[in-house]
């Protein structure tokens, strides 16, 4: 993925110079929850590691077309520092030379929404802004682009088969129900049915994050997943999805078995692992796992009888998990009893 750093259009022909990193995205707010998220789907290889930017009570950035993946770190910076999505993409357009080709949205952490399409982005390129006010040109570089200001989602989409992908994703996003994560993934997949980037299929991301940071980024991130390179990438996007909400749960689950909340582990393991059973393309060994950790934590519960399905069920999906039972005590991890450890690992499902 090449990157456009310091060109001025006017001194060189544009297709000599850049390429463009076409794509289709969205930045959204669930106003119910205050989570943030991006979604996006590009023609080009791991589009996840330059367009979507995301952080935890502050807000999300799309930067994409000719893509300058500084409008996602500086993006971040002036929403932190206080800016509105609006304040901040107005003055980092203004101090872009080559804004022309840049197609950018952002939202802030109370879910206002900016979102830029640059007059010479390749076409069909458009956007769409949640509740948007009347569009306006923005002057920057050598023609500027049109800007629009809004609030809950902004959609953006550039080198498209034809003008009708950005509102079928808009349409698909305020239409569909489910959280977040959920919704971004059906405005992709309208995105797609509407014809799509005219090149076809690549890569896909999405990123969701918790309304207000704590300071560590790895527990505010709810959903972060990326397909680099795959014949279906939205697909694998939707199944890598519901893998990291099944793990979300395994780990809500441990949490709760830490602050002695027996009750609500045990209903979250079961929610992974009915994820796991139910989600095509979920491969035996997940939720083998999710079994396994499971029936762990009911013996540390002192609920052995019930821990024993459970095991024989992950030990039949995956014979290795009988070894490790093995090596468990030494770690603290179940008691160090002989006789219940050779109980756990005779195990079996019983036969009708």
């Amino acid at each position: 993925m090449k990157t456009l750093v310091g060109v001025m259009l006017a001194a060189s022909p544009l297709a000599a110079q850049l390429r463009p990193v076409s794509t289709y995205s969205i930045v959204a707010r669930d106003s119910a929850t205050g989570q943030i998220g991006v979604a996006v789907q590009s023609h080009w290889f791991a589009v996840g590691q330059i367009v979507p930017w995301a952080e935890a009570g502050v807000g999300a950035v799309a930067t994409q077309s000719f893509v300058d993946p500084s409008y996602g770190k500086l993006g971040l910076d002036l929403l932190r520092a206080g800016k509105s999505a609006a304040e901040a993409l107005h003055a980092l357009l203004h101090g872009d030379a080559a804004c022309q080709v840049r197609q950018v949205g952002m939202i802030d952490a109370k879910g206002m929404v900016a979102t830029f399409t640059g007059s010479r982005d390749i076409i069909a390129a458009g956007g769409i802004a949640g509740h948007q006010s009347a569009p306006t040109h923005v002057q920057c570089g050598s023609s500027g682009g049109t800007l629009l200001v809004g609030r809950d989602f902004a959609v953006q989409a550039n080198l498209m088969a034809n003008d009708m992908v950005w509102p079928a994703m808009a349409r698909s996003f305020t239409e569909s129900t489910g959280d977040l994560a959920d919704r971004m993934l059906a405005a992709l997949d309208a995105a797609q049915a509407a014809g799509g980037d005219i090149r076809g299929k690549q890569s896909a991301a999405l990123v969701v994050v918790s309304a207000t940071g704590t300071g560590r980024p790895w527990h505010d991130r709810m959903f972060d997943v990326r397909v680099d390179d795959h014949a279906a990438p939205l697909a694998e996007l939707r199944r890598l999805v519901a893998v990291q909400r099944a793990y979300n749960h395994m780990n809500a689950g441990d949490l709760a078995v830490e602050r002695g909340e027996a009750a609500s582990a045990l209903r979250e393991y079961a929610a992974a692992e009915q994820i796991a059973a139910t989600t095509p393309g979920i491969p035996r060994s997940r939720h083998a796992e999710m079994l396994y950790w499971h029936a762990v934590a009911l013996v540390n519960m002192k609920r052995v009888e019930e821990s024993l399905p459970l095991f024989a069920r992950a030990f039949e999906l995956e014979p290795a998990w009988r070894e490790l039972t093995r090596r468990l005590p030494r770690s603290g991890l179940l008691p160090d009893d002989d006789l219940l450890i050779k109980r756990i690992t005779a195990s079996q499902l019983r036969r009708r």
